[in-house]
């Protein structure tokens, strides 16, 4: 099923709310960066599946915070002293100090390992991406809070506009996006692969090697409660690609993979159905965002992901006050 229609009546812009924050507006639709502190539901959610309590994160946090410094000694730039930061990375890790700091490690030693795809790691640089609609965001959440993105690794991805390092680098932009939202921290991710029109060409695209390093962020070093992928629209040769995957996939990653193909009953009975668009069998009767209007939100960020960029080991800021 093809989610294009070129009939159907949209009306879309970028806008400023009351409080400036911007966000896209489709029809009756927002879709925003939700930086806002936790709800009481969130915070509900919070305590019920990651332990967050005012004391469990007091804790956690002063205990990380003394285990940071032989990092610091090492090379590694990051603000330390940011409570917000450091839960980020404690909340997937369910506030234990000791699982948060192999994972800040492990997150920060893979983007030195892999420049190649982690240095320069900004809006302006993978924004054709977007643009190609081949990385989208649904402007809804599950009813769980986990927010919604789905990858168009077939039709949508023109591999000689959007290379194959392009389309890695969008996605670990859009994690990114996910890691800085307190709700999503909370509520988690939840990914949709349309592989609507795959071809050779694209699986061609891909080898072992950047399978295993794919698969290797995703289950260790990636900051993000993933709730679960659906792969949707699948062709047959779609098998050929995920053999190549197939051996790098652990256990707990692999319970939470889902192929729907065209089953939307199947698809609608994981996420609600009013969380997704029509052309995936939910209730939502809308279009994609078009891509360039999520391009230039996230290029409103541009700064707050420069600094971003800059955390890392051995980045040469020792002499700054962070």
């Amino acid at each position: 099923m093809n989610n294009s229609f070129p009939n159907r009546k949209m009306s879309c812009c970028l806008e400023y709310g009351e409080d400036k924050v911007p966000y896209i507006k489709i029809n009756d639709y927002a879709l925003r960066l939700d930086l806002e502190e936790l709800d009481d539901e969130f915070k509900d959610k919070a305590e019920k599946e990651l332990r967050e309590t005012p004391e469990v994160v007091e804790d956690a946090l002063e205990q990380l915070k003394k285990m940071l410094q032989d990092e610091k000694e090492k090379g590694l730039f990051i603000p330390f002293e940011d409570d917000n930061f450091l839960v980020k990375f404690l909340r997937p890790c369910k506030f234990y100090p000791d699982s948060t700091l192999k994972l800040i490690q492990k997150h920060y030693k893979f983007r030195t390992k892999n420049p190649k795809y982690c240095t320069d790691l900004l809006p302006d640089k993978v924004a054709h991406v977007f643009k190609d609609n081949v990385i989208q965001f649904l402007p809804t959440r599950t009813q769980q809070g986990s927010r919604i993105m789905v990858i168009n690794a077939g039709e949508k991805w023109k591999v000689k506009n959007v290379t194959l390092q392009d389309l890695f680098r969008s996605v670990m932009m859009a994690l990114e996006i996910a890691m800085i939202e307190p709700r999503t921290q909370v509520g988690g991710v939840h990914v949709v692969l349309d592989m609507i029109g795959l071809s050779l060409n694209h699986v061609y695209q891909f080898t072992p090697y950047f399978a295993k390093m794919v698969l290797d962020w995703v289950q260790e070093c990636t900051p993000v409660r993933l709730k679960g992928i659906h792969v949707v629209n699948q062709p047959y040769i779609f098998n050929m690609l995920y053999r190549i995957f197939k051996p790098f996939i652990r256990e707990k990653l692999r319970k939470r993979i889902h192929f729907h193909g065209t089953n939307w009953n199947n698809f609608t009975g994981i996420l609600p159905a009013k969380s997704l668009p029509d052309y995936y069998g939910g209730e939502m009767a809308i279009m994609e965002f078009p891509g360039h209007l999520l391009a230039e939100l996230l290029c409103l960020y541009k700064e707050d992901f420069a600094l971003a960029n800059s955390y890392g080991y051995n980045k040469g800021h020792n002499d700054k006050k962070i």
